[in-house]
């Protein structure tokens, strides 16, 4: 029986996944010492005993809120500014350095400097809303660039309403910019939301598990908490998008 193309892509990631899995196995046998390098099945062991306990999820659902919260403000002010770009030169001037800066200056320099100004409780709200809104801000823009002059131009020529030229030609130009965006901001920030966690040390929250776990030199821990965060990210990376893509369906950009 021959499988469909759907199925056998599925077939071919699945493999790719044991194959890895595969690697990190026989790495943990050679090393043979837990505290430098845990097992596959101890890590996922200890995820599932980890999942039994109310702490856990206080801890997941506290650094989720934090970083979807950051990642939504990030999208919506990102294609605000670059609608604001695309419709002044001026602005776009002078967002230009700003957004540079953003996307130059390292994850720590930002944590640090916040933590002077922010509660580590917002920290990672903060660090994930800088980490997306220059991609966001960017792609947005390109989308905008990309648009059909000849469209345009016709619109313009029958009085077609901006409303109505924003939907039918803007929409569809930004559509794919934007989709591209999510896939490269959703797990840029899940990093940076749980490494500003880290270092920000807030209760009940992913990377405060974490720093605790390396404090402790519990590596099941530490292997454990990494697997849910990666979990978690390709999770939320597949809620967004499909949200996504219902978005652009619903008003006509797909």
């Amino acid at each position: 029986m021959r499988l469909s193309t759907t199925s056998r892509k599925i077939l071919i990631r699945a493999l790719a996944v044991v194959f890895w899995l595969g690697v990190w196995q026989i790495a943990s046998m050679i090393i043979g010492q837990e505290i430098l390098l845990v097992s596959p099945v101890r890590a996922a062991k200890t995820l599932i005993d980890l999942m039994g306990t109310g702490a856990f999820w206080q801890s997941v659902f506290s650094s989720f809120g934090r970083i979807l919260l950051g990642f939504a403000l990030a999208a919506t002010l990102g294609a605000v500014l670059a609608a604001l770009a695309g419709l002044s030169r001026a602005v776009r001037v002078l967002l230009e350095p700003l957004m540079h800066t953003v996307k130059a200056t390292p994850v720590a320099s930002f944590v640090i400097l916040a933590l002077i100004f922010i509660r580590s409780t917002n920290l990672s709200v903060f660090i994930s809303f800088l980490m997306v809104l220059p991609i966001m801000y960017t792609n947005v823009l390109a989308g905008i660039d990309a648009a059909d002059r000849k469209l345009l131009e016709m619109a313009r020529v029958f009085r077609i309403g901006p409303l109505r030229t924003a939907r039918s030609v803007y929409l569809s130009a930004i559509y794919p910019h934007f989709l591209s965006a999510c896939t490269l901001a959703l797990g840029m920030c899940w990093k940076a939301g749980v490494a500003a966690e880290v270092i920000g040390f807030p209760r009940h929250s992913i990377g405060g598990a974490l720093y605790l776990a390396k404090l402790n030199f519990d590596t099941p821990d530490i292997f454990a908490w990494t697997l849910a965060v990666i979990l978690l990210s390709v999770g939320f990376e597949r809620l967004i998008l499909a949200l996504t893509r219902l978005l652009g369906r619903a008003l006509g950009g797909e």
